[in-house]
């Protein structure tokens, strides 16, 4: 049985409340350390770690902005652990991330107390700068998605989060719950015993659960399942030739940013950026000369063709490859596509559970008999 705790705030003073609540863990030793969104000096909301309870002021997790994925930082911080307790509030795809790098030895969460929050999307990086420039909060935020109504009057949340059935983390410690929690109220879920120790730290009194809540998030992940759907059917109508994908991703230049900015691209060193493509004037020479011409850079459907074989497993769907694209490329919808069909060929869903092995991290002597041929 899970415990809950009743944030209620005033109009404006949401993160009053969560400040509250990480200060409280910080200062009664729950944890030592807060990674979490954090209003910037200036302007913007950014990841921060945080191991000052009076710098918790600026804690802002359900701004909708991810600058980068918080499973990259999840990374930095415990490849090599500090040996102090982090708390790390994350999005759902974040958490599903870091499930992923789990498994490859990539984070370590033996001092980590992770924190899933409800994620209703997110703007791009310069439309957020606009939402904040025309006044939105992440209160006014809340309020409207919960309602259905995300767009401003020239931009929208992303794409990959229009189609994203995974609104609600699971694999955490504690959830910050506002689906289904009704205007001026999030709730403190903890979800395990650390989460519980956590909460009882914080001085938040547990209580009061969210009676709305099962219902709403079935409803928002029944919407976003079959725009989810859709999106594929269309995606894949558009991409059925090689010509028609090439055509998608005619714009790419091997900036490899899309490889960058991807939580579960996860080698420490990538053939693209080794001497397997650095080609010379000769080899340029002799593949122009086959058919007259030859597009440079020249590997660019090959560089895209790679990372879907390469990852597709363990894609999250977050959208991070296509909001680090400089020329507007939409590649969320390739690798999802590609996903959906590989990890159903796997029975595996990306970020499901820590437990659950990589398909081909191990050896299965009757694995896939009707494309080898085996005899039983």
């Amino acid at each position: 049985m899970t415990k809950f705790a009743k944030l209620s705030f005033k109009k404006d003073e949401l993160n009053k409340e969560l400040s509250g609540f990480f200060k409280g863990m910080l200062e009664n030793g729950a944890v030592n350390a807060v990674l979490a969104p954090m209003a910037q000096p200036k302007k913007g909301v950014r990841l921060s770690l945080v191991t000052s309870a009076a710098h918790t002021a600026q804690v802002d997790p359900f701004a909708p902005v991810a600058a980068v994925s918080g499973a990259k930082i999840a990374s930095s911080l415990t490849a090599r652990p500090s040996g102090r307790k982090v708390a790390m509030v994350l999005r759902p795809c974040e958490i599903r991330a870091v499930v992923e790098l789990v498994k490859l030895k990539q984070v370590n969460l033996d001092d980590v107390l992770l924190i899933g929050m409800d994620c209703l999307g997110r703007y791009e990086n310069t439309d957020f700068a606009k939402f904040q420039e025309q006044g939105g909060t992440s209160e006014s935020f809340l309020e409207n998605a919960q309602a259905g109504k995300t767009a401003m009057a020239d931009f929208d949340i992303i794409g990959a989060c229009k189609i994203c059935e995974f609104p609600t983390a699971d694999n955490v410690d504690m959830r910050l719950c506002a689906i289904g929690a009704g205007n001026g109220t999030v709730f403190i879920e903890a979800v395990t015993k650390k989460g519980e120790e956590a909460l009882d730290k914080s001085g938040i009194k547990s209580g009061e659960s969210p009676a709305g809540r099962d219902e709403a998030v079935k409803k928002l992940v029944a919407v976003r399942t079959d725009a989810r759907d859709k999106k594929f059917t269309e995606y894949r109508a558009e991409t059925n030739t090689f010509e028609a994908l090439a055509d998608k991703l005619s714009a790419c230049i091997n900036c490899y940013n899309c490889r960058v900015a991807c939580p579960v691209c996860y080698c420490k060193e990538c053939v693209f950026v080794t001497d397997t493509f650095r080609h010379n004037g000769d080899q340029f020479m002799m593949w122009a000369d086959k058919g007259g011409m030859l597009k440079m850079p020249n590997d660019t459907i090959f560089y895209h063709l790679t990372r879907i074989t390469h990852m597709s497993l363990f894609c999250v769907g977050c959208g991070q490859c296509t909001s680090a694209c400089p020329n507007d490329i939409d590649l969320m919808p390739l690798f999802r596509t590609s996903a959906d069909k590989t990890q159903a060929r796997f029975n595996y869903q990306a970020g499901r559970s820590v437990d659950e092995e990589q398909p081909m991290a191990g050896f299965k002597s009757d694995e896939l008999v009707e494309v080898t041929g085996q005899v039983k």
